[in-house]
């Protein structure tokens, strides 16, 4: 059996992961927990979601392998590299990288070699969370109800992707971005929206579309071998 912590950037990745993909990894004696990441404390109060910098990530993974010192136990980050903070280890090498796979590989290996444990497992989303959610967008009306005509131009504004995780992470065309172009009320509704619609889709669909985030399944589902 293994524990498997998995620090994610906000509550959308937090539901996600408790609802969808912790129960997945279960039928593979992976057991899951999950917290936002750490981004202040004040009066004894700990604020977490959203990522403000490196530093504070890099802390708040320290201080949870210190807490948990199980041989059992791994870590794991699941975080967007849309709107990454410029202090992660190897963001000036990745930005010179012009395949997008590549940038995440720099930023993941750099990240691996700072936390120096091989209990930590670096993982970060390409470009963002709601990549996944363009591996089928027909399940979007499972939330959006008699919205046909903005859900046409969504699919309309993608229809010459066949790799989600490629939409870019321009502040105008990132996945979100595009989502509330023509869905303004996700942007409120989002922790809510984003993993009832990727339960929708499906685990299965999710990793055949988006292949970098199946090959971390892949290990995670591995964790025991």
């Amino acid at each position: 059996m293994i524990r498997l912590n998995i620090i994610v950037e906000g509550q959308t990745e937090e539901t996600f992961v408790n609802k969808i993909l912790g129960p997945h990894l279960g039928l593979f004696n992976v057991f899951v927990s999950a917290r936002r990441v750490e981004t202040g404390r004040k009066r004894g109060r700990i604020f977490r979601g959203g990522m403000i910098s490196y530093l504070k990530a890099q802390k708040d993974i320290e201080l949870w392998m210190k807490e948990d010192k199980g041989d059992d136990a791994r870590f794991t980050t699941m975080f967007d590299f849309y709107r990454l903070p410029n202090d992660f280890p190897g963001f000036e090498e990745a930005k010179q990288q012009f395949d997008p796979y590549k940038k995440i590989e720099v930023i993941e290996e750099k990240l691996r070699a700072d936390i120096a444990s091989p209990r930590f497992i670096p993982y970060l989303q390409l470009h963002e969370y709601e990549a996944m959610l363009f591996s089928d967008l027909d399940k979007f009306h499972h939330y959006y109800i008699d919205h046909n005509s903005q859900l046409n131009k969504l699919k309309q504004d993608v229809s010459g992707v066949t790799n989600p995780e490629l939409i870019n992470d321009n502040p105008k065309t990132a996945p979100s971005k595009r989502i509330i172009k023509y869905l303004p009320f996700y942007e409120g509704e989002k922790p809510s929206a984003g993993p009832i619609i990727a339960e929708h889709i499906g685990l299965q669909q999710i990793r055949s579309k988006c292949h970098h985030f199946n090959a971390w399944v892949s290990l995670l589902e591995n964790l025991n071998s």
